[in-house]
């Protein structure tokens, strides 16, 4: 079995006097949903087209699938590019069996795959109209059809929820956790963090072309250490009602830790009190607050 599903060493890409990547390393294990961050105009796509050789980069090196990538190996790729690319006079069936079909699969296997993936996205009574009768949000399914109709080892999403509503977004994070079951690795791009947060154990973020962060999420949280402190209780101790505290809609109060606060003295005024805690949790930062550190920090730089 591959140690390493797509491995990326010190790509590097120019256009112009611009460097769009610069020296960015990561690995995707097998079986993994990872996600690779950024803000828009970040690099994510121009890394993504040159993990699967459709630009080339100016140095570094790609192994995708255990090989450099090459058309015999990228049948096992599955890729939902962040831009449509459907042919806009094409039926729905046409242009999804076509493209499928040069995965490898027959004329008979794309269209019974075609089909079947149509009726689960709720396309089905549009297969036989032209794409650009499509809204947005159905163009974006449609290709994701395309993507996954072959059952590819990777599958590789760019921007993948962009247009979609949210029945659409969980319909779609549902099929992809069912092809991760079947052993298929994931890999998507976005800016959206809550979708990281709710999908990925590890993530590289990029930003002006730079790796800022890369590895497993829950550790990099813990790395920075407890933000605040939320509490839901019967009530709040006299010597901690200030600025600093946060009452929640749910009536929970969160306290900001710093300034020679810490979770303990929290607690050990609630305890002295006598106030009955129901609830008392240390936060870590979220995905986004790193996001907005990092990238404003390398923006200063």
């Amino acid at each position: 079995m591959l140690e390493k599903v797509l491995q990326v060493e010190g790509l590097t890409k120019t256009f112009g006097p611009r460097t769009v990547v610069n020296n960015v390393s990561f690995d995707v294990r097998p079986g993994e949903i990872f996600g690779f961050l950024g803000p828009n105009g970040s690099g994510k796509t121009t890394t993504i087209r040159m993990a699967q050789g459709i630009i080339r980069q100016d140095s570094g090196s790609v192994s995708i699938l255990g090989s450099q990538p090459q058309r015999s190996v990228l049948k096992g790729v599955g890729y939902l590019p962040e831009q449509t690319g459907l042919p806009p006079k094409a039926r729905v069936l046409d242009a999804i069996r076509y493209l499928v079909r040069l995965k490898g699969l027959s004329f008979t296997e794309a269209e019974s795959r075609a089909d079947e993936l149509l009726k689960q996205v709720g396309l089905h009574e549009y297969r036989l109209k032209k794409v650009d009768t499509l809204s947005r949000g159905m163009r974006q399914m449609a290709q994701f059809i395309i993507a996954i109709a072959h059952r590819p080892e990777l599958i590789i999403l760019d921007e993948p929820f962009a247009g979609l509503d949210p029945l659409n977004v969980q319909l779609m994070k549902e099929m992809l956790i069912e092809h991760q079951r079947a052993g298929a690795t994931i890999m998507f791009s976005t800016h959206i963090m809550s979708d990281v947060e709710e999908m990925c154990e590890r993530i590289a973020l990029i930003s002006e072309g730079n790796l800022l962060l890369f590895g497993n999420l829950g550790d990099i949280r813990r790395e920075r250490g407890v933000k605040s402190v939320q509490v839901k209780a019967a009530g709040v101790p006299d010597e901690l009602r200030n600025d600093n505290m946060k009452v929640l809609p749910d009536d929970t109060v969160e306290y900001d830790i710093g300034e020679g606060r810490t979770p303990e003295q929290i607690f050990q005024s609630y305890a002295a009190s006598g106030i009955q805690v129901d609830r008392f949790e240390r936060m870590m930062p979220s995905l986004n607050d790193i996001f907005i550190e990092e990238v404003s920090r390398a923006r200063k730089v």
